[in-house]
């Protein structure tokens, strides 16, 4: 197993955000697992959550010239992931979508 793929499941069980038992879904599916993005809920979090990601992106070799965050808890992901790769040295664009018409 690659070392990125280790440390995101080592930092979704520590932050609880990978939790197994027993769920019903939103679909009304039964899952022995429930993943929840939102307790990604701090700086430290964040940004070994975006280090991990960034790590799997390079490792795809993957073209992408933009990083889209979907609402809600897109957001604030893909812009910790922007912030990771303006720190390796790649200024990449970002942006998200609303659930709601804008007024």
């Amino acid at each position: 197993m690659d070392d990125f793929r280790r440390r995101f499941l080592q930092l979704a069980i520590d932050a609880e955000a990978l939790r197994f038992g027993e769920f019903t879904l939103k679909s009304g599916r039964r899952s022995p697992y429930f993943f929840n993005a939102g307790c990604f809920d701090s700086g430290a979090r964040l940004g070994a959550l975006a280090a991990c990601y960034a790590d799997a992106l390079e490792a795809a070799a993957l073209g992408f010239d933009l990083l889209f965050g979907p609402a809600y808890k897109g957001i604030p992901l893909a812009t910790a992931l922007a912030c990771e790769f303006a720190r390796r040295g790649r200024d990449l664009p970002l942006a998200f979508d609303r659930k709601e018409a804008k007024d």
